[in-house]
């Protein structure tokens, strides 16, 4: 017996003025199954999803839910049909509790005078024993990105949906975080809830999903199931074309100079990390792993001046230096991308411009201290073309650009103060994998330029593909050193979660490297 159809998408089309998003898309998901949904950025998947969810309506086209034709006018329409959506993007209210963001479309469509905290508190504990231990009464300003997303999708595990739609959950999960939630997903598809899951990760797709459907330039590609297709295929149909090489090739031997760019002696931020020394060396991509929390951010932050009551020294092409807020360290040329790109790295309503010239608006002002808008757009052009920025014009607002593109406009803007060292955090979070392939030869380009590139990732893949060699952080400290057939997966993993003994002290390297 066929399974049966609880969503039919029938030639869905929809434009944006002249931009057509969407042409003619067909879709079907059927009763209790996980089918993901995989496509580059600006593919139309964030489109239809948007589409259900009663967000935007479509040109034209029709929408069956149940066998019965619907039209999805609001996402509180599409709540009370069954529809929940989890977005990658985190929309949360930071002023107020855990609890309060979990129940709010309750509470606002209660006619109750007062709020039961208690019992609001009670109830929000109940869905976390499913999750994480996330205190209810917390303000969710006070969370990481990473529990900001559990709230995301306890909220949604709330409600009484027959259709959930996942939108890139695990970008900012633990591996024992997405774990958990792969554990939920298949109990809610086993009694009957079918799950829409978007993600650009291969192995979450073939180890989780039933079916995958692929979309390229607003067109519905294939749909097959995923026992019957390779990523290799996926990957193809994705961007239409073979991407042989994921990541470029690494740094050779004839080409280790012994350079050192920056030198990092004992520094310490007693609350955050301590007696962390390394070298950047010139021409190579250097990685920072270990577990969401060890420390990895606070430490790039704390060498740029971003936060932190800092000991310890600095060398920069070996010379003492002294930083104490991040404009010194952008005078210094060491610049810091934050993982929450959209939160710090750039500005989305202003122009792909005015983000490139954000970091230091005097190379485009006059000397009356005005913008050259003429100046500020040569700049953005000559370092747009030099990242293969795919856009319009230089003045439209950069939530207009893909995730890869926007990822290339915050690149741009840390280019523009032409710096010696770069620390990229989570680099190609949320980027499809054309893009992130793109990313991974400019790293790899600028580092062949002189540029020292740290890169602090969550996928292990990534930095073993990508880096040529690995420091392991774990509760603050480098746990080890990892390089050439020593980069492995299993070697990272022992020394970001090894037990028992004390994490090598940064003086210690030096004998630690295989």
């Amino acid at each position: 017996m066929p399974a049966e159809t609880i969503l039919q998408i029938s030639k869905i089309s929809k434009s944006f003025g002249a931009i057509q998003a969407l042409k003619a898309v067909d879709f079907n998901l059927r009763k209790g199954e996980i089918h993901a949904l995989a496509g580059e950025n600006g593919a139309g998947k964030s489109t239809l999803m948007n589409i259900i969810d009663g967000i935007l309506q479509p040109t034209s086209g029709t929408i069956h839910l149940n066998g019965q034709e619907v039209k999805i006018t609001s996402p509180a329409q599409a709540q009370k049909l069954g529809i929940g959506f989890v977005h990658q993007e985190i929309a949360l209210c930071p002023d107020i509790s855990v609890a309060e963001n979990i129940f709010m479309a309750e509470t606002n469509a209660s006619s109750a005078r007062l709020m039961n905290y208690q019992d609001l508190y009670e109830r929000a504990r109940t869905v976390f024993a499913q999750l994480s231990p996330i205190d209810p009464g917390i303000l969710v300003r006070e969370l990481s990105i990473s529990n900001q997303q559990l709230v995301e999708i306890a909220k949604a595990l709330t409600l009484d949906c027959q259709i959930l739609i996942l939108d890139e959950p695990t970008a900012a999960l633990t591996e024992k975080e997405a774990q958990v939630l792969f554990a939920i997903m298949k109990s809610l598809a086993a009694r009957g809830i079918s799950i829409i899951y978007i993600s650009h990760r291969m192995v979450e797709i073939f180890d989780h999903c039933d079916r995958v459907s692929v979309f390229r330039d607003g067109q519905h590609i294939i749909t097959s199931e995923v026992q019957d297709i390779t990523p290799d295929d996926i990957v193809k149909n994705m961007v239409g074309r073979v991407i042989d090489k994921l990541y470029p090739p690494k740094q050779e031997q004839h080409e280790k100079t012994g350079e050192t760019l920056l030198k990092v002696c004992n520094y310490t931020e007693k609350s955050r990390f301590r007696n962390i020394s390394f070298e950047i060396f010139k021409g190579e991509i250097l990685g920072f792993a270990g577990l969401i929390g060890a420390g990895r951010s606070e430490i790039a932050k704390g060498i740029c001046g971003l936060e932190g009551n800092i000991e310890g020294e600095l060398w920069l092409r070996g010379k003492p230096v002294s930083v104490k807020n991040y404009q010194d360290s952008i005078n210094l040329g060491m610049v810091y991308l934050s993982e929450d790109r959209k939160g710090d790295g750039i500005f989305l309503d202003l122009s792909i411009a005015s983000n490139v010239s954000a970091l230091c608006v005097e190379q485009v002002a006059t000397r009356w201290g005005l913008i050259d808008a003429s100046r500020e757009r040569e700049q953005a052009r000559d370092l747009g073309d030099r990242l293969n920025l795919k856009r319009g014009h230089l003045d439209q607002p950069v939530s207009s650009l893909s995730g890869g593109n926007q990822q290339k406009v915050a690149l741009a803007k840390m280019l523009s103060v032409s710096p010696r060292v770069i620390f990229l955090d989570e680099p190609t979070r949320g980027v499809d994998v054309g893009a992130k392939s793109e990313i991974h030869g400019i790293l790899r380009n600028l580092a062949r330029n002189g540029v020292g590139i740290v890169i602090i990732s969550s996928e292990l893949p990534e930095l073993i593909g990508v880096c040529d060699r690995v420091l392991v952080v774990r509760e603050g400290l480098i746990s080890g050193e990892v390089s050439g057939d020593t980069l492995t997966e299993e070697h990272i993993m022992h020394l970001a979660s090894i037990t028992g003994s004390e994490p090598m002290k940064g003086h210690d390297m030096q004998d630690a490297r295989p």
